[in-house]
């Protein structure tokens, strides 16, 4: 089961939208020098989906969990150190990010707690049954 929305010219658009940078501005922008997006585990469990998001020094307050509309949408942001030292190499990426996620039918949205630790972000997506009995609700008359 897939929940993550495919969005098959994210690329191209990335790269169309920046045709006017030279040649290694955009290759690194394409690549993610310029963005970042934390990797994302997605495991199905009895009871719930659980989403393992890879967050390392990111803080809690720079976390934003929403759910709207049957989306789960998690924002970010990691925020370089400023530090006066010299540098020989600089792999890591900064800055903010967003993932969005469709959640499955058989998703209760009232049943979802996030925690953090250890540089990751466990979002518990608990299950409902699918074709469940709809729940009947008493009208009162005045």
């Amino acid at each position: 089961m897939n929940i993550t929305r495919y969005m098959p010219f994210r690329d191209l658009e990335d790269l169309m939208g920046n045709w006017h940078l030279p040649w290694d501005e955009r290759e690194l922008q394409f690549l993610g020098g310029k963005k970042w997006m934390p990797a994302v585990d997605i495991e199905e469990l009895d009871k719930e989906f659980l989403l393992k998001i890879e967050v390392p020094e990111v803080e809690k307050k720079d976390l934003h969990i929403e759910i709207a509309n049957g989306m789960l949408t998690v924002k970010g942001e990691r925020r370089e150190e400023k530090v006066d030292k010299k540098l020989h190499r600089k792999e890591r990426f900064f800055g903010r990010f967003e993932r969005s996620f469709a959640l499955p039918e058989n998703v209760r949205e009232d049943n979802v707690s996030a925690e953090q630790k250890n540089g990751m972000l466990y979002i518990h997506l608990g299950k409902t049954e699918i074709g469940q009995a709809p729940r009947k609700l008493d009208i009162k008359v005045n």
